[in-house]
């Protein structure tokens, strides 16, 4: 067996030097370590839920996946320091699309609860907690654990510039295998560890790792600035532009609204002065950090 997979592993490595070819690994998790005392690090979390459906008021969370890690000043991951994977049973049938994405029955979660002490004491030293789609994992998080209403988030699918950095996407599945490796999708521990694996990744323009540009762009605030009143006839204009539409069921208003870095402000007003409201207007602003960005409340 050794010998049978030294060659494998020797083929693999011939073919990954052609350019005719690309390889990809099965992904193993990283060993948990304990960081030495002389090691300056910080705590981050890697939340995943798998859900009944995709409204974060009424569908219930079916699985929880976490790993917790310690990351350098210069963004580069330490290692893994613990591990936290639980079902839960929701309070209806498990719907049959959803099992056929994520492999989760009823079975598999029948009696099963997640312990809200042991996801707050998992949850509490950590600095930020990310997650691959945060405006999704967070809703969810922050209605089933209120630990994560205190926290920063980052979103690893939108806080990222993956096309700049030569990935197809920012699909987990296309950044892991542009990275090298293929895993098991869509079961909540398992898509954690892949995404430890792709923060991990060094971006070849940049020689700095993934998780270093999602933490720098996780610390600087956004505006959201909302189009409202906008003409209705001009609202391709504006889903053109980035614009995303609010029904103002949730209280928020019912507008269009963008969110932008605090620095392409002015020329977001520009935009709105020249081309939708042919007038100078104050537009309504939010100002939105780590700790409230891709929350409910936002």
């Amino acid at each position: 067996m050794l010998e049978t997979d030294l060659t494998l592993a020797a083929m693999a490595e011939a073919l990954a030097k052609s350019a005719d070819y690309r390889v990809l690994r099965r992904l193993v998790p990283r060993e948990a370590f304990t960081p030495s005392a002389d090691q300056s690090t910080k705590t981050a979390i890697l939340l995943d839920v798998e859900t009944t459906g995709l409204d974060h008021a009424k569908d219930e969370v079916v699985e929880l996946g976490m790993v917790k890690f310690e990351y350098r000043a210069d963004g580069r991951i330490a290692g893994i320091r613990d591990v936290l994977s639980s079902f839960n049973e929701p309070s209806q049938p498990i719907p049959f699309e959803i099992t056929a994405l994520t492999g989760i029955t009823n079975e598999m979660v029948a009696g099963q609860r997640i312990d809200e002490a042991a996801v707050s004491s998992f949850a509490d030293d950590a600095v930020i907690v990310v997650a691959h789609n945060a405006s999704f994992d967070r809703k969810f998080a922050e209605r089933y654990w209120p630990i994560f209403q205190r926290k920063a988030w980052g979103c690893s699918a939108t806080e990222v510039a993956w096309r700049k950095h030569g990935f197809e996407g920012s699909r987990l599945g296309y950044l892991l295998n542009g990275a090298g490796f293929f895993h098991q999708a869509h079961r909540a521990v398992d898509d954690c560890h892949a995404l430890l694996e792709i923060l991990a990744f060094e971006l070849p323009a940049t020689g700095s790792t993934a998780l270093a540009v999602l933490l720098e762009q996780a610390r600087k605030k956004t505006m959201r600035v909302w189009a409202e009143q906008s003409p209705f006839e001009l609202k391709d204009a504006l889903r053109r532009r980035g614009y995303r539409w609010s029904d103002g069921s949730d209280g928020r208003p019912r507008s269009w609204y963008v969110d932008v870095d605090e620095s392409k402000l002015d020329d977001e007003i520009a935009f709105l002065n020249a081309e939708i409201y042919l007038r100078n207007v104050e537009p309504r602003l939010q100002t939105l950090t780590a700790f409230d960005r891709f929350s409910v409340r936002a």
